[in-house]
């Protein structure tokens, strides 16, 4: 088959999403690669590099459309790319549809068949196509978090850990999956006073034993976070419903009863957002102000380590790219996890709590137009 990898264009987005070792394995199995030039740079990866294992190099996103069947992505695609798709392609990449109604609609329309990284879902109901840049997201969202709480940042102007003698910050950490306890790892490691929520008692007895006491682990309620936002310097949240819209854990109401310049990390933002008040950044302008609380809310916090990114993405990807690559139908029969990942098919949203979550926002927005 051949596989097409252009260049990312999202603002900020400097991953790719193949590297020379995921071309030479599928050049050893007979497929080609076209790839947009300067594709990898952003990933310090050289046009060279790839072509010394078997791609070819190619000017620009139109010529890999053109030419490719099976395109390989890392963000959703922009309107310029949508308009490449036909039918006979085939999109691998991360999605987020839930929360993007418009652009589910133009997949639609495209008639291309659209997998996921996201929805791809292993036998014990794993997400091992999120997981890495889960991993990077929830070390990021420390990391930007004790950045946004320094004073010139328009923060409290508290470090996060402390000093002898003056208090650490306070830390929450909304959602104990991966995001969250890869958050919670860092704060630890910082020094900061944490708290994890999350709903299942089952995890937070793997958290505890995971984090050795480091950190406090709560049952996660409306309560329960209520109480704690006055004193929480920073919050993070970390809510996943596989597929569907995030859920909101705070409301505009609750930001009175946090301290003024306190910092919300959303690392939900991809799927709309766990808090009321969050709206999609960048990087060049990544946080804004809402009742005196900064929020963070970078859609591909992931693109800011483009290096670690890429290569933890295609590490777990290449696997169910050769699956794709040697025929999409017989791969998605035959893997239940693909399966999964396929949100459009045939000009239909396909996948139960995407088309569900679509649903419900139109429903919405037409009780709002009336």
């Amino acid at each position: 088959m051949r596989i097409g990898v252009p260049t990312e264009i999202k603002p900020d987005e400097y991953r790719v999403a193949i590297t020379p070792a995921g071309v030479r394995e599928l050049t050893a199995r007979g497929h080609d690669l076209v790839i947009q030039a300067g594709a990898g740079v952003g990933s310090a990866i050289s046009d060279a590099q790839f072509q010394a294992q078997g791609a070819t190099i190619v000017p620009d996103a139109r010529a890999v459309f053109e030419r490719a069947r099976l395109i390989l992505k890392v963000k959703e695609p922009q309107p310029a790319e949508v308009g490449l798709l036909r039918e006979d392609h085939t999109l691998f990449t991360y999605l987020h549809l839930a929360a993007e109604p418009a652009l589910a609609r133009a997949l639609c329309a495209s008639g291309a068949t659209c997998v996921a990284y996201e929805t791809v879902e292993d036998a014990d109901g794993r997400l091992p196509l999120l997981a890495p840049m889960s991993e990077v997201a929830g070390k990021l969202a420390t990391q930007a978090g004790a950045f946004m709480l320094e004073k010139p940042m328009g923060g409290r102007g508290i470090l996060l850990g402390g000093v002898p003698g003056v208090a650490a910050a306070t830390a929450l950490v909304i959602g104990g999956g991966v995001v969250g306890m890869n958050a919670a790892f860092i704060a630890i490691g910082m020094q900061a006073d944490v708290f994890v929520f999350d709903r299942s008692i089952d995890r937070l007895r793997e958290l505890e034993v995971a984090f050795g006491g480091r950190a406090s682990t709560v049952h996660s309620s409306t309560l329960a976070i209520e109480e704690m936002l006055p004193s929480a310097d920073l919050v993070i949240g970390a809510v996943l419903v596989h597929g569907a819209r995030a859920p909101r854990i705070i409301v505009r109401r609750q930001l009175a009863l946090m301290k003024r310049h306190a910092v919300l990390v959303d690392v939900s933002i991809d799927q709309g957002g766990c808090f009321e008040t969050s709206r999609p950044t960048t990087h060049s302008d990544p946080t804004f102000e809402v009742d005196g609380i900064t929020h963070y809310c970078v859609t591909n916090m992931p693109g800011a380590v483009p290096i670690t990114s890429t290569y933890a993405l295609t590490n777990a990807t290449l696997p169910y790219v050769i699956e794709l690559a040697g025929g999409v139908e017989g791969a998605i029969a035959r893997s239940p996890a693909l399966a999964l990942g396929v949100n459009v098919r045939r000009g239909q949203i396909v996948h139960p709590a995407v088309r569900d979550a679509l649903e419900a926002t139109s429903r919405a927005d037409g009780a709002l137009r009336r």
